[in-house]
């Protein structure tokens, strides 16, 4: 994308804008030129840490091609707790107990907001010490407070059971059943046409999705996320029955066009009440009145199941990082580390010889001394 340049002198200095309109260009020009007349010196510690977040993100973030979502983060976490709390502070007057006691004011928030907050400060503080506006880096040794870990989870027992059960007779249950099957994400599932599905190989070539945040398709979530699945057994011949035209959507819409963020959680909503239902859910005028399924059960819990029964199933590590399109294998050991009382019992069961039998009381176990 070409950004629009605009440009404008005052007290014998030049000062200069970038927008993706005229109009953007000239607003954050104006801003400049304003702030200059406050006698704010645009580029060094005497500015405001409003301002500087101002030139910060107009030089260093939005050139770079985010996506509408990743930088509205940096306003949402910028405008809602960091301005609040130090925006009319002088740069160069910024303390680190300032920062870390922001950081404080979060305690028991979710891991991903406190992050990002840190994220963000510690990226507009060390560009400011890189750009020698500040002495020292205010925001380089901040340390999270206590947490709340939100963790993903497979589904259990009883939830597969009835997702096995409603998925034959709900619009969305190939779509669910594919993610339980492949371990793909909502935003791949959304991108998949027909010509992906490759039954002579008998896998689905994964490599598209869409952009969360804007609905644009891109490539997968990162380059490890280009990969070819094999189609499980049970999910192959429903895709079968379920074939299209080449370009058609796996997935469609009632009208037959490409799933959103939007329609897909509406298709995920849909399912969950008919799984709501089936689980012993209690109705009024047919309207739920006592839910028993989980709050939080997500499509993603099935992305992670699909992973948990790799393990389960004795799949390597490393094949499962390539089948699940993690980038880092320490992503997909996160879900492999997982304690799972099965998977305990067995590991054990082939560490003492027992195959599980005798309690691992050692029986048919022959040990030998071994000589230090």
């Amino acid at each position: 994308m070409r950004y629009i340049r605009k440009t404008a002198r005052y007290g014998g200095k030049k000062y200069e804008a970038y927008g993706k309109t005229e109009l953007e260009a000239m607003t954050k020009l104006a801003e400049k030129l304003a702030a200059a007349k406050r006698g704010e010196e645009l580029v060094s510690g005497s500015m405001t840490v409003d301002a500087w977040y101002r030139e910060w993100k107009a030089t260093y973030k939005d050139p770079k091609g985010l996506t509408a979502k990743s930088l509205g983060m940096y306003d949402e976490k910028y405008r809602g707790y960091i301005k609040p709390a130090i925006g009319n502070l002088k740069l160069k007057d910024v303390k680190d107990v300032y920062l870390q006691k922001l950081l404080n004011s979060q305690a028991g928030k979710s891991a991903s907001h406190v992050k990002k907050l840190r994220m963000v400060l510690q990226e507009l503080f060390r560009r400011a010490r890189q750009s020698r506006l500040i002495p020292y880096d205010p925001a380089e040794m901040l340390e999270l407070p206590v947490v709340s870990e939100g963790k993903r989870r497979s589904i259990t027992e009883a939830e597969r059971a009835a997702i096995l059960a409603v998925a034959p007779q709900h619009r969305a249950g190939l779509w669910v059943l594919t993610m339980l099957y492949t371990g793909m994400r909502p935003g791949e599932t959304a991108t998949l046409v027909w010509a992906d599905v490759d039954f002579d190989r008998n896998e689905i070539h994964v490599h598209t999705a869409w952009e969360s945040g804007s609905g644009r398709i891109k490539g997968p979530k990162t380059a490890a996320g280009v990969r070819d699945i094999p189609i499980h057994a049970d999910l192959r011949w429903r895709l079968l029955e379920a074939r299209g035209e080449p370009f058609a959507p796996v997935f469609p819409t009632g009208s037959g066009g490409r799933q959103n963020e939007n329609s897909l959680r509406r298709m995920w909503t849909g399912f969950k009440r008919e799984l709501d239902i089936y689980m012993g859910a209690e109705l009024y005028r047919n309207k739920i009145v006592r839910s028993v399924v989980a709050e939080d059960l997500t499509p993603y819990c099935l992305r992670h199941t699909f992973c948990t029964d790799l393990q389960r199933a004795g799949v390597a590590i490393n094949v499962a990082k390539e089948l699940m399109g993690h980038s880092d294998i320490q992503t997909t050991a996160n879900i492999y580390t997982h304690r799972d009382s099965d998977t305990l019992h067995s590991s054990m069961a082939l560490l003492d010889g027992s195959g599980g039998k005798g309690g691992g009381t050692g029986e048919g176990v022959e040990c030998k001394s071994v000589a230090r």
